[in-house]
């Protein structure tokens, strides 16, 4: 099998067991109610300051309608708050709460074994090589539309 073959099945492999493997790892214990799709917001909610909604739709490059519907569910759950701004009563301020901040570290915390996993396997110049090789594969996809696809 050629290198463009084998590069196809591990990118299709990957992209398609990689929600599934992190929903998994983080569905443990008190997070048993977590999607992938929850971890995500609350990654872009984040352990800092409050975050108006439209800065954390745009982070998540989603409509603020979409977030909304995603940040209720997580309310509900207990890992999101949400407040109306004193400043502005029109904008809303959402921010985790310990049970999010818990799951963001737990997500964190995933992270950084997976990366460790990776790189202590690998030589400096490989680990320097695989850096080249993924900005260049993010960057296809930032640079490239869906629907151009074809």
């Amino acid at each position: 099998m050629d290198i463009s073959n084998t590069l196809n099945e591990l990118l299709v492999k990957l992209f398609r067991d990689i929600n599934v493997i992190e929903e998994n790892a983080l569905r443990t214990g008190e997070y048993s109610d977590v999607t992938a799709n929850d971890i995500h917001v609350i990654e872009a909610v984040g352990v800092d300051e409050p975050k108006n909604m439209t800065s954390v739709a745009r982070a998540l490059e989603v409509t603020t309608g979409t977030l909304t519907i995603a940040i209720n569910s997580l309310v509900r759950k207990g890992y999101v708050n949400r407040v109306r701004s004193e400043e502005d009563r029109r904008v809303v301020l959402v921010s985790l709460s310990e049970k999010g901040k818990r799951a963001y570290l737990h997500h964190q915390n995933f992270h950084a074994r997976m990366i460790e996993s990776v790189l202590e396997e690998l030589t400096e110049e490989e680990q320097q090589v695989l850096g080249r090789a993924l900005a260049k594969l993010n960057l296809f996809f930032r640079q490239t539309d869906s629907r151009t696809m074809s």
